[in-house]
């Protein structure tokens, strides 16, 4: 059986995915959860929001021996999960919930509304030192053109804290298979509802590499 790799969540653990990894057993899915660096039981001191966490997730799938897989992720796990299928052939299908465009735009639009410019620029050079990474290279749109797998962006319509923009954006830079689904009335954490599984089911049973 094909295993279904989640990225992780944010800012939780994997444990708090086995709901989700229960769903994909039910359905025949093999399902691999690990917690990102500096996230759970990971080592890290530092997030750098795919950076270097495409590669660990490409790392994490030569342990287990292969592809190709179904790369699921929310929020961070989905931003992740798109730069990794842009560079990693073994993806052969991205749900992506949530996901943000590039880092610079989502952290300014989740910065305190008294952060000027300058504020906001300084604060993402010290991040840069801390975790010795480039801002501007963390870009899920970016990525987007690169993927050739069948991508599914599902975005809650009412997200207040990464807006349903985000998903149009990478949406628009996608040269290969792909659909986006705004959830009605759902914000940034309560995205998965029971429609959007089903959408999320229908859209890989179509294109599941297993099929």
């Amino acid at each position: 059986m094909i295993p279904s790799l989640i990225s992780p969540l944010e800012p939780t653990v994997r444990s708090s995915g086995i709901w989700i990894a229960q769903h994909f057993n039910a359905l025949g899915f093999d399902v691999l959860a690990y917690d990102s660096r500096a996230h759970g039981e990971s080592g890290g001191d530092a997030c750098t929001y795919g950076y270097y966490e495409k590669k660990d997730l490409s790392r994490v799938l030569d342990q287990v021996g292969g592809g190709p897989v179904i790369a699921l992720g929310i929020s961070l796990g989905a931003a992740v999960a798109l730069q990794a299928a842009a560079d990693d052939p073994r993806i052969a299908l991205v749900v992506a919930v949530s996901s943000f465009s590039d880092l610079r735009t989502v952290g300014a639009e989740r910065a305190p509304f008294f952060a000027s410019r300058a504020n906001i620029a300084r604060a993402f050079e010290l991040a840069e030192a801390e975790a010795s990474f480039r801002a501007d290279d963390v870009s899920p749109v970016g990525a987007a053109a690169r993927i050739r797998a069948p991508v599914l962006l599902v975005h809650g319509a009412d997200d207040r804290d990464t807006r349903p923009a985000h998903s149009e954006r990478i949406y628009a830079a996608l040269g290969g298979p792909k659909k986006l689904v705004l959830i009605p009335g759902a914000g940034h954490n309560d995205t998965l509802t029971p429609d959007a599984w089903r959408q999320i089911d229908a859209w890989v049973a179509a294109r599941s590499p297993a099929g």
